[in-house]
């Protein structure tokens, strides 16, 4: 169950493991996306920096990613602005347009399916929703239309569009941009100390850190294990599909996603909570079975979300208490612009620079939103469910995924093979028996 960017047959750069003591500036945990433009970045701005990744480079979840590059991230901009106001909402907006922006300049220089597209979000039922988000958006600055009807096999109930966004391949992308960085493979973090991090083989004094690693594996500052929950979602590749111009997501967290890549169509969909059930790649075969008939799958893969309190990624100093550590983390299923965007705050933050969008992302922003009480609800029923084995990251009961065949925790995320080896963190162990 390979993506169809890991399945692309691409060169992969390979990088030595950690085997010495060394020291940099800034260490950089994590060689997902982020992590890899937060370096490529650095190293642009003569800042000495090196990158830790526990396995390969792009390894984890940005090989799973559908890898639209847009501004557009479903419905948020109404509820922004009446959550925060116009200027904030704006913010967010420029953040973003910056962030494709960036990925347009970077583009030219590397080969990686760059297009340009359209992007449009949809909604089956709610008109109203659509037309508030519209508003919205031309209120602060983005030109979105109205629509209501797509190249897609349901009618809608409208949708937002959005011209200029763009889609490629994200791994064409950074193994691109990686190839010439300083990177260290299989090198996992075992322990963090105020002057130095222990790995298997070797010590890394840094001055400055960046947890760039998904989901913040440190549960002693920030409070992440409660401001965030994750998402799981599905994709399947289809060849003998319709060519659709553009990327489309549903408005619901449960719906469809659709776009190409070359002659495939990438249907993604069957999301629901880590640890609880869903449509998984069932529902994708069976809207594929009714509504492309002739089709066929080349290739299936799933991936997880990091979802926070209030739609806005955590970017920034890492909490109050630590004024030399930092994190980028809660993308809310945007993870390109979103990974762009990190890297642009945290290489000014890093440098002691000021960023004009650092206010919006702050982890240590206000934390008092409705899904706080839903995190914590959900944390307590897995720690107080009394049965094993039991998640080693705090100790909440598993729950064995039939689809996937893995064992999967609900309170935070964290995810297992039948074996009890560690896919996906935030703990960083293997499950308890």
């Amino acid at each position: 169950m390979e993506s169809i960017w890991w399945n692309n047959k691409i060169q992969r750069p390979r990088f030595e493991e950690l085997k010495n003591d060394i020291k940099t500036d800034v260490l950089i945990i994590g060689g997902g996306i982020t992590g890899i433009l937060c370096a490529y970045m650095l190293k642009s701005a003569g800042v000495d920096c090196v990158v830790a990744e526990a396995d390969r480079v792009c390894s984890g979840i940005t090989k799973n990613t559908t890898a639209k590059i847009t501004y557009q991230h479903g419905l948020i901009y109404d509820k922004m602005i009446g959550r925060f106001g116009v200027e904030k909402a704006q913010l967010y907006l420029e953040a973003h347009s910056v962030a494709l922006e960036q990925y347009r300049n970077i583009s030219e220089k590397v080969e990686c399916d760059f297009e340009e597209c359209d992007s449009f979000v949809y909604s089956l039922a709610h008109k109203d929703k659509i037309e508030k988000e519209v508003t919205a958006l031309n209120k602060i600055g983005c030109s979105a239309t109205f629509v209501d009807s797509l190249q897609l096999p349901f009618a809608v109930a409208g949708a937002v569009k959005v011209k200029n966004q763009a889609q490629f391949n994200p791994l064409k992308f950074v193994f691109s941009i990686a190839k010439d960085l300083p990177i260290y493979e299989r090198t996992k973090v075992l322990e963090i100390t105020p002057d130095v991090v222990k790995t298997a083989y070797g010590k890394i004094k840094a001055k400055k850190i960046i947890v760039a690693t998904h989901f913040p594996f440190i549960n002693k500052h920030g409070g992440y294990f409660l401001k965030m929950y994750q998402h799981r979602s599905y994709a399947i590749a289809f060849k003998n599909a319709p060519i659709i111009k553009g990327i489309y997501v549903d408005e619901s967290k449960k719906g469809l996603s659709f776009r190409n890549y070359g002659d495939l169509l990438i249907l993604g969909g069957g999301s629901h909570r880590t640890g609880k059930k869903g449509g998984n790649w069932q529902e994708l075969l069976e809207f594929a079975k009714l509504n492309y008939p002739t089709s066929q799958e080349v290739c299936r893969w799933a991936t997880q979300d990091c979802m926070t309190l209030d739609d806005i990624p955590y970017i920034g100093q890492y909490s109050k208490e630590t004024p030399d550590f930092y994190v980028a983390t809660g993308f809310n299923k945007w993870g390109m612009t979103s990974a762009m965007t990190s890297a642009m705050i945290l290489t000014d933050l890093v440098q002691g620079k000021e960023n004009k969008y650092s206010s919006v992302f702050s982890p240590s922003r206000s934390s008092m939103r409705p899904q706080l009480a839903i995190n914590t609800a959900e944390a307590l029923i897995g720690i107080l469910t009394p049965t094993v084995p039991r998640c080693p990251h705090l100790g909440c009961a598993l729950k064995f995924n039939r689809q996937e065949r893995t064992w999967d925790c609900s309170c935070h995320g964290s995810r297992f093979t039948e074996d009890g080896e560690l896919i996906d963190n935030p703990a960083s162990g293997d499950k308890k028996k």
